[in-house]
């Protein structure tokens, strides 16, 4: 697998990251996927790590 850090990636690179690893994000699924593609776009946009964001997802879940 290569790299997904930002450093290593383009803007497009990073769309299609997130569109594989969270699925169909043109509302085939009722908008179900919506959320998940906003929760991600610091990362298409180069601004944040992905894992940064995966962490701060998932901190939420455990406070």
């Amino acid at each position: 697998m290569n790299s997904i850090l930002i450093k290593d990636t383009t803007k497009e690179e990073r769309e299609q990251i997130v569109a594989e690893s969270i699925g169909n994000i043109n509302g085939a699924c009722d908008g179900c996927a919506a959320g998940l593609a906003e929760m991600y776009q610091d990362y298409i946009d180069g601004k944040r790590e992905i894992r940064d964001i995966n962490m701060e997802f998932s901190a939420s879940y455990t406070k």
